[in-house]
C-alpha cells in the first residue's frame, strides 16, 4: 500500500504542477516521451532475461486478445442499441481494448505483485497490447476516422519501431549473455524514473469537465473497460482452474484504464474528442478504485 500511495502522491503533484506558470501546456507530453523513450526500454531490458518461457506464459499473451473479443462485441451492441454515431462507436471500439498496461500498468503491478510480477506484465503489454494497437487499432482508424486524417503505414511503422518494441526485441535476442555490472546499475537507475515520471505526466493530463452528451458512452465504456473485462478474465480463470502470478497479473492489466495513445488516436482521427479524452482523464481517476477491488478478488477467490 505504500507503494499504491506513492503512484497518488506523484498523480497529485502533476495536477498541482499543471496550475504553475513554470510547467508550459506540453509538460505532460514531454514526460510521456521521456518514458517512452528512456525509462521503459530500461525496464523492459531489465525484465526480458528474467521471462521463463511456459505454457503458463501464453496466458498473458492469450487474455488481452479475449479482452478484445469481448470489449468488441459488447460496444457494437450498444451502439447499435443506443443509436451512437460513428464518431462515438470508433471512439469506444479503439479505446476499451486497448488499456494503459505499460505507463499505469507497471506501477500497479510493481505496487501490488512487486517487480517478479514485471515479466509477464512484458507479455501482455508487447504480445497483447501492442500488436492488438498495431493491427486491430489500425483497422478501426481507418474505418471510423475521417477520410486521410492518418496515415496507417505511418501507425504501423511507428509501432513497430516503437521504442519498448526494440528493447523487447534486444531483451530476447540476448538473453543467453548476461549483462555486464554496469550495464545493469545503468538500467537499474534509469528504470527507476519511470513511476515518478509517467504518474506525474497522468496528474498533468486529468481534466474533470465534460459535456453532458458523452456521460452515457463514456458510463458504459469505463464499466466494460474497468469491471466487466477483469471481472470475466477472473471468472474464467477460476472457472478453468488456471492459477498463479501470471494469471493474477494478466488480470490486474485487464483492469487498466484505457491506453492514453489509443485516446491521442482516435482525436488525431476526427473521432469524438471530448469522449475519447474524458475516456482516458475519467478512466485513469477512477483505476484508483477498481485496480485495488480487482486485485482483492484475485486475492478472495485465489
Amino acid at each position: 500500500m505504500e507503494n499504491f500511495a506513492l503512484i497518488g502522491v506523484f498523480v497529485v503533484l502533476g495536477m498541482f504542477f499543471r496550475r504553475l506558470p513554470a510547467f508550459p501546456k506540453d509538460s505532460a507530453q514531454a514526460f510521456n516521451i521521456f518514458a517512452l523513450y528512456v525509462s521503459l526500454p530500461a525496464v523492459i531490458l531489465l525484465k526480458v532475461p528474467q521471462i521463463v518461457f511456459s505454457p503458463e506464459v501464453a496466458i498473458a499473451a492469450a487474455i488481452p486478445w479475449g479482452m478484445l473479443a469481448f470489449s468488441a462485441a459488447l460496444v457494437l451492441l450498444a451502439a447499435r442499441l443506443s443509436g451512437w454515431e460513428r464518431s462515438v462507436t470508433g471512439v469506444l471500439l479503439l479505446v476499451v481494448p486497448l488499456g494503459n498496461t505499460s505507463f499505469l500498468g507497471i506501477p500497479m503491478i510493481q505496487a501490488f505483485f512487486g517487480p517478479s510480477g514485471l515479466p509477464y506484465l512484458i507479455i501482455y503489454d508487447q504480445i497483447g497490447t501492442m500488436v492488438i494497437m498495431a493491427t486491430y487499432g489500425s483497422f478501426i482508424l481507418a474505418t471510423y476516422g475521417k477520410q486521410g486524417a492518418l496515415n496507417l503505414s505511418a501507425v504501423a511503422r511507428k509501432a513497430v519501431l516503437f521504442p519498448p518494441t526494440l528493447a523487447l526485441i534486444v531483451g530476447l535476442a540476448t538473453r543467453s549473455w548476461p549483462y555486464p555490472e554496469k550495464l545493469v546499475q545503468c538500467l537499474q537507475s534509469v528504470a527507476t524514473t519511470l513511476v515518478p515520471v509517467v504518474m506525474t505526466a497522468i496528474g498533468l493530463q486529468i481534466r474533470f469537465r465534460l459535456p453532458p452528451r458523452v456521460f452515457t458512452p463514456l458510463a458504459f465504456g469505463l464499466t466494460v473497460k474497468l469491471l466487466l473485462a477483469p471481472l470475466l478474465a477472473l471468472l474464467v480463470c477460476r472457472f478453468l482452474e488456471v492459477n498463479g502470478m501470471v494469471v493474477d497479473v494478466s488480470i490486474l492489466e485487464s483492469a487498466m484504464p484505457p491506453m492514453v495513445t489509443a485516446g491521442a488516436l482516435a482525436v488525431v482521427a476526427g473521432m469524438d474528442s471530448d469522449l475519447a479524452v474524458a475516456m482516458i482523464g475519467i478512466g485513469i481517476i477512477l483505476s484508483f478504485g477498481t485496480i485495488p477491488t480487482i486485485y482483492w478478488l484475485t486475492r478472495l477467490f485465489a
